[in-house]
């Protein structure tokens, strides 16, 4: 009776308990991982806002003729840094155009600080795609294991995260990018 007593005790209750504790602890770790990770993207986004004045400044430099379009930078640098998604999505659609400008202005293009600023802003987009995708990759093993079985049983009443994801379909299409070496009015 002893012999089996043991095993039972063992599988029985043992067991559920070690494995209760560790998937608690897992939700916990993935909880601090979705922390970090948000945090990440928001040091990527504030590390944008801070080089687009700079951005600015270059271009007003070399380009004073798109006043308008600086101005909208501007504003739409400072509405992103107070408000959501939406405000990002309409940064990046104007970052985009500045881009577009410099393509038909050769001497904005050769400007070396401009071209400095602008590989520096790529490199800090990079960096938000980058932690973006490791904020998802974060609530995707989270929301995964909330929601399996058993362990949606120690789940403490978790509720699952949403993806960070860019709302404005115009961010998500494929840039057009034009070679053509004359300015194009």
């Amino acid at each position: 009776m002893n012999q089996l007593l043991v095993p039972v005790l063992l599988f029985g209750v043992v067991f559920p308990l070690f494995w209760a504790i560790a998937t608690s602890n897992k939700f916990t770790r993935l909880e601090k991982l979705l922390q970090e990770s948000w945090s990440n993207i928001d040091i990527a986004l504030k590390r944008r806002h801070d080089l687009i004045p700079n951005l600015v400044e270059t271009v007003k430099a070399y380009a004073a003729h798109e006043k308008e379009l600086l101005e909208r930078l501007v504003h739409a640098r400072e509405r992103a840094i107070q408000g959501s998604a939406n405000e990002e999505s309409e940064l990046a659609r104007t970052v985009s155009v500045v881009f577009a400008r410099a393509e038909a202005y050769p001497d904005l293009k050769a400007s070396q600080n401009f071209i400095e600023l602008q590989l520096e802003l790529a490199n800090t987009e990079d960096r938000i795609a980058a932690a973006r995708r490791f904020y998802n990759a974060n609530v995707r093993d989270f929301n995964i294991l909330l929601e399996s079985f058993p362990s949606s049983l120690v789940s403490g009443g978790r509720q699952a995260k949403e993806f960070f994801e860019v709302e404005a379909v115009e961010i998500r299409a494929v840039p057009k990018i034009s070679l053509a070496f004359e300015k194009t009015e």
